[in-house]
């Protein structure tokens, strides 16, 4: 059994996947949490022990500073604390550090984001193919399990995408994966995760449309869709990173992520763009100093996990498929719905983080037991998605099913002679 944990990184996610690891460490050993801010660290550690997470106390969870840029570091890191699995739950600009990490070392890799170079926004898809996946050959030869994206999108709605083309359709139409939050933080203007990252996306929408990839303008599709349990809620068609493995590795017409946000999001995110502080480029303020506006947004903005004690309400993020069964049209929608107070109650977390944060540590699991041990570079729709959807259910995110069949077509008549 492979085990003992390395966590790079120390945000609201990291926090989840620590309260998630020390529940579960009878399976994953010892825990080590490693960012380049040890005060982070430690009060992740903290929250484990105050909401007493720790399943077997005679293991270990304790933590370490590194930049894992540096990739020496890193694997120095990965030998010293003996992790056999690596959690890289750090910005994205770091994934591919990480990664050569874990193939110098022999270690597993899971990540939850797609890599991001921070010079460079939305570039050309498919987005995989221009970083992860050249190491594919790598973690083959050197038999290493990678297991990228493996949040909940992307990641858990991979799986559902999995689950609807073994179990529920014959040919699949479209996929449509959408994210809502029927929640309240009482702040005037947040993000739920990363504020630098989360704007980053919203510079092009790539989508997967009638087997092409399709550029649309950021917020310029909407739509109204009847969710489950939250309601009609607004979402607006974007670009996302499951969709880049997506359209490779499930056959579909078209693939596509919707986004909900509040007019009153759409209104301050356009008035920020318009004034030029959403952007990733450098300029310099009248004193010659150097700064990205984007970053300064960011310091600006409430830290994500900041929200967590007063968030109320829901999420909803599920995958619509529709397709064909046994010659029948039909639609099915897999889905997750998650409490922001529940989750705070659990591990003092908002829901955004919690369903982000839970899914790794479900994928660390499997690898730990050799059921998910492919032994080479994967996306999560390429593994058997039904023990990774069953234990999400055991350890707090339970998927839900809903099935709309329609009438068989009516037989032609045949005309008289």
């Amino acid at each position: 059994m492979k085990n003992n944990i390395l966590i790079i990184g120390a945000g609201g996610v990291a926090h989840v996947a620590a309260h998630k690891c020390a529940q579960n460490n009878d399976v994953l050993g010892d825990i080590c949490i490693a960012s380049r801010t040890p005060s982070k660290c430690e009060a992740i550690i903290d929250s484990v022990k105050r909401k007493n997470s720790i399943k077997i106390k005679t293991k270990r969870i304790y933590s370490r500073q590194v930049n894992a840029l540096d990739v020496p570091a890193t694997v120095s890191l990965i030998h010293k604390t003996n992790s056999k699995i690596v959690i890289n739950l750090g910005q994205a600009y770091i994934n591919m550090s990480v990664l050569e990490a874990c193939l110098q070392t022999g270690a597993a890799y899971i990540d939850t984001a797609i890599h991001e170079e921070p010079n460079k926004v939305c570039e050309d898809p498919p987005w995989y193919a221009n970083y992860e996946w050249k190491r594919k050959d790598r973690c083959r030869e050197k038999g290493i399990t990678a297991i990228l994206g493996a949040g909940f999108d992307p990641g858990v709605v991979n799986a559902y995408c999995a689950l609807a083309a073994k179990k529920y359709l014959d040919t699949i139409d479209t996929i449509d994966i959408m994210d809502v939050n029927a929640g309240n933080h009482g702040k005037y203007f947040a993000t739920n995760f990363d504020p630098e990252i989360n704007f980053r996306e919203f510079k092009k929408v790539w989508t997967w449309a009638d087997r092409k990839w399709v550029a649309e303008k950021v917020h310029s599709i909407k739509k109204i869709y009847d969710f489950p349990v939250v309601g009609k809620m607004p979402i607006y068609l974007n670009g996302h990173d499951e969709l880049h493995s997506l359209a490779r590795n499930i056959n579909a017409n078209s693939i596509r992520f919707w986004m909900g946000f509040s007019d009153h999001y759409i209104n301050v995110f356009t008035v920020l763009t318009n004034l030029g502080l959403t952007s990733e480029k450098p300029i310099k303020t009248a004193e010659g100093i150097e700064v990205v506006p984007l970053k300064v947004l960011k310091s600006l903005l409430p830290d994500p996990s900041s929200l967590a004690p007063n968030y109320t309400g829901k999420t909803c993020i599920g995958t619509l498929v529709q397709g064909v069964k046994n010659g029948r049209k039909k639609e099915i929608f897999i889905y997750n719905i998650c409490d922001h107070a529940e989750c705070y109650g659990e591990v003092e977390s908002q829901a955004i983080s919690y369903t982000a944060g839970v899914p790794p540590v479900a994928a660390a699991m499997l690898i730990a037991k050799g059921i998910w041990d492919p032994k080479t570079m994967v996306n999560v729709e390429e593994l058997d998605p039904v023990p990774f959807l069953g234990l999400l259910g055991e350890i707090g995110l339970p998927t839900q099913i809903q099935e709309k069949k329609f009438p068989a077509p009516r037989a032609k008549k045949s005309k008289p002679r």
